[in-house]
């Protein structure tokens, strides 16, 4: 039997008693509508949807569906070499009373399954570790930066780490294996339900870890001929379309635009199809070149729009001339503005996305000066689709004012004392300085978790209010990572996500929750 929770109007959080990763594999096999992406964790999965169709029949039809296990299993299992001269395994020999011999014959005599992928793409998740290695738990301290290849445990699993990250778990050795890389295909070596086995190797015998290949940054494919020349960045400037949807299994986050309404608004106006790529601006005071002209609009956050020394309106379309300057000052009102041009930004998809991800570092990197961004040709007049929806431009925040943002309670409530739901919306929150493109830190009331406990790994879905141990919630934005460990007391609304993007520093939000859909 499979158990449904809803996570916000867009996710379904699931388990059952068949491993997580059979579940996944046969929702992913029914190609249900609605469905855009399946998350296995390490005992639910979250599957994502399109707003408005998690509930209903979708959840029924998701509940009857047969779960088997995965046919992988039965496949020869990925073989690693490991070069067992990690800085930790002293340490892990005195935690577990064993020699370092010991731990390294234990651990290269495992016999392992990828449980789920997380964290940052390609980390797999192994289940299978020796009963004593299983009793180590993380570093009390992470590391700042762990080496791509590193294999490492922690608290009853085994991973190798795809890329150089911070990290708490214990470093036992390193692999030359590429665990991840965008230009292959599949990009993650592992995937779940896989069997997989590591071999001792000699130091000296492996070259060093290495990383996969970098991801292609600003590159010409598909250039008309037009460029857009950056001359300032201001705070942040990067290429986004409508992000990565349908590969977070892979641990792959969604990112895309923070703001998604206002990059489909704008593409219309120029006569771009909805997902094509413009420049999401943080706090504007940016200023781009187009030496053979361009069609523009700016959307997003309120902000002085010039070409040249003309201040033009936002939100409609713009001629700029053969080598006009543009310049987008600081918003009045919101955070992100959003340079859209006829044509689109045609840089070197990765994964079939233009986007910056800034928290894996998928795609191209932060604009800089001097950066030559190639253009697509322009859509002849008439030729734009009718919309099959038009979306809300999004209401910006008021400076001063509290920002009401709508939620749905859940999926994770039984994690909280009873009545934090109602402490969540009777407070006023305030955004911490130290929020960004992956979320939004809060301030304000703590909110009362009934227990301590670490929560086995899970899918997360955007707008998921995470509340870690010390009660502060934490508002998942377009680059959070697709699992997490932290109970989910609530998830703002779709259609307040791009409002939540908008938010500065210092802002206040309050929560109002809504009555889950029928």
């Amino acid at each position: 039997m499979i158990e449904v929770r809803q996570a916000g109007d867009a996710g379904l959080l699931l388990s059952c008693d068949a491993p997580a990763s059979w579940l996944a594999a046969s929702i992913a096999a029914a190609k249900l509508p609605g469905v855009l992406d399946v998350v296995p964790g390490a005992r639910t999965v979250l599957v994502v949807t399109l707003p408005g169709a998690a509930a209903g029949r979708l959840a029924e039809r998701i509940a009857e569906l047969p779960v088997a296990a995965l046919a992988g299993q039965a496949a020869e299992p990925v073989t690693i070499p490991v070069v067992y001269d990690g800085p930790d395994l002293a340490e892990v020999a005195d935690l577990t009373g064993l020699t370092v011999e010991d731990v390294i014959a234990r651990h290269a005599e495992g016999r392992y399954t990828v449980g789920w992928l997380g964290f940052s793409p390609g980390f797999g998740y192994l289940t299978g570790l020796d009963p004593l290695l299983a009793t180590v738990p993380r570093r009390e301290t992470p590391r700042p930066v762990v080496p791509a290849g590193s294999v490492a445990i922690a608290a009853g699993l085994a991973a190798v780490y795809p890329s150089a990250s911070p990290g708490g778990w214990r470093l036992l050795g390193r692999t030359p294996l590429a665990m991840w890389d965008a230009m292959r295909d599949p990009a993650a070596l592992l995937s779940p339900g896989q069997p997989v086995r590591f071999r001792l190797v000699r130091s000296g015998s492996a070259p060093a870890a290495t990383p996969g290949q970098d991801t292609p940054g600003q590159g010409t494919a598909g250039c008309s001929g037009r460029i857009a020349e950056v001359v300032r960045t201001g705070p942040l400037a990067t290429v986004q379309d409508l992000g990565r949807p349908g590969l977070a299994a892979l641990a792959v986050p969604p990112s895309g635009a923070a703001d998604a309404a206002s990059l489909i608004i704008g593409n219309r106006v120029v006569g771009n199809p909805d997902g094509a790529a413009g420049i999401e601006l943080t706090l504007g005071r940016a200023m781009f070149r187009f030496p053979g002209g361009a069609t523009i609009a700016v959307t997003g956050a309120a902000a002085e729009v010039k070409v040249a020394a003309e201040v033009v309106p936002s939100g409609v379309a713009i001629e700029v001339p053969a080598d006009g300057l543009v310049s987008i000052g600081p918003p009045v009102a919101g955070l992100r503005s959003y340079l859209m041009i006829a044509g689109g930004i045609t840089i070197t998809p990765v994964l079939g996305s233009r986007s910056a991800d800034l928290l894996s570092g998928l795609g191209s990197k932060p604009l800089k000066a001097g950066d030559l961004l190639p253009i697509g040709p322009a859509r002849a007049s008439g030729t734009l689709a009718t919309p099959v929806a038009t979306p809300v431009a999004t209401a910006l925040p008021r400076r001063g004012e509290p920002v009401l943002l709508r939620v749905l309670g859940g999926p994770r409530l039984d994690w909280f004392e009873s009545g934090a739901l109602d402490e969540l919306t009777a407070g006023t929150y305030t955004v911490a300085a130290a929020s960004n493109r992956t979320g939004l830190r809060l301030d304000g009331a703590r909110l009362s978790r009934a227990t301590d406990a670490e929560l086995p790994s899970e899918g997360m879905i955007t707008g998921s209010l995470q509340v870690p141990l010390d009660g502060r919630p934490i508002l998942l934005l377009a680059d959070h990572p697709t699992t997490g460990g932290y109970p989910v007391i609530a998830v703002v609304t779709s259609a307040d996500i791009g409002l939540a993007a908008q938010l500065r520093p210092g802002d206040a939000i309050k929560f109002a929750t809504l009555n889950p859909p029928p």
